[in-house]
């Protein structure tokens, strides 16, 4: 009787493990943005199912750029390229709402949260605006303008004491921030930029150190102190675009390829070891990763998909659902259960 009451009281517990872990999983969310005039927000359960739609007071109209949409705690910024904004709204109880809409020096494409600021990316300039206990500075701290600002600006990443930035005209480019994050300066260009640089794209940044795309030589660099260490190809893939990190795991989203290539890092290495770790039915144009899920946004003709995996402890990715989305969405975000 005491082996099947043990039995018992163990079966109780593995259900309620089961079932939080559920709960937890369901406060996942992954969020979108349509970029359209005007541009809303787009909140989907990991399921695939559009929970809300939230105006974000701006109009969109964005392309070939990542990181449209960031997130930090309860906060999310959204780009409004057309009407040169950057909207930040709150996560509450009762769903998303619409805090502050905040002007951008030039049109957005690209934003991040960090050292307490938010940092817009636009076309030709890159700011810094500070984050107080309830908003959002509507007013710039610092602003550089960018080495090209020619319009080809693609991503924003934050590093430890510097911003890092792309140009798809063949700019990789550091800016320096001072001990309270504020952008401070000019940019700089990385050093040791492979001779046959042509189109950074996406980056991803982890403590000091970045790992950027060059699109079109279908290759992926890793830098670090303001210099590229590391280079590696794409392999059968085309063309990495944007890209996500899980621990020793770097995924690579590939537009022309319409996949996701996997490569494990560490050190100054950078090894492909999955180059189709999944296929879509359009060109990927952004990529997020957080708290064991992974959003993919992919388009054509203005119609758009967003895919979700669950990432398991060998980075393999494991489908959980397909959205269809009327319009030309742009970027993506994943908010965990512990936000």
């Amino acid at each position: 009787m005491k082996v099947f009451r043990t039995l018992g009281i163990v079966a109780v517990l593995c259900a309620m493990v089961l079932t939080a872990a559920a709960q937890s999983d369901s406060e996942t969310l992954v969020v979108t943005a349509s970029n359209t005039s005007p541009n809303n927000l787009l909140v989907y359960s990991t399921a695939g199912k559009l929970l809300d739609s939230v105006a974000t007071g701006g109009n969109g109209g964005v392309a070939g750029n990542a990181g449209g949409i960031a997130v930090a705690g309860t906060r999310v910024a959204v780009v409004n390229f057309a009407s040169r904004n950057v909207s930040v709204l709150t996560r509450t109880d009762a769903g998303f709402h619409l805090d502050q809409v905040i002007p951008a020096a030039s049109s957005p494409v690209s934003v991040a949260f960090g050292h307490g600021h938010l940092y817009i990316l636009g076309t030709a300039t890159v700011e810094s605006h500070p984050i107080y206990r309830f908003a959002v500075a509507p007013g710039a701290d610092g602003l550089a303008t960018l080495l090209q600002a020619d319009g080809s600006a693609a991503q924003v990443g934050v590093l430890e004491n510097q911003l890092i930035l792309t140009e798809k005209s063949n700019v990789i480019e550091t800016v320096d921030l001072t001990g309270r994050g504020r952008v401070s300066g000019g940019p700089t260009l990385v050093s040791n930029i492979p001779s046959n640089v042509n189109a950074p794209f996406g980056l991803v940044t982890r403590d000091n150190q970045a790992y950027v795309t060059i699109a079109h030589a279908n290759e992926i660099s890793l830098v670090r102190h303001d210099a590229v260490i590391t280079t590696t190809g794409s392999g059968t893939q085309s063309a990495p675009c944007w890209l996500a990190l899980d621990g020793p795991w770097l995924f690579s989203a590939n537009s022309p390829s319409m996949s996701v290539s996997r490569y494990l890092v560490y050190g100054n290495q950078i090894i492909q070891v999955q180059a189709v770790a999944a296929s879509f039915h359009g060109a990927p144009t952004d990529i997020a990763y957080r708290s064991g899920w992974m959003g993919v946004i992919d388009g054509a003709g203005g119609v758009s998909h967003l895919s979700i995996f669950r990432v398991d402890w060998n980075g393999d990715l494991v489908a959980q659902s397909v959205a269809t989305i009327n319009a030309p969405a742009n970027g993506v975000a994943v908010i965990g259960s512990e936000d």
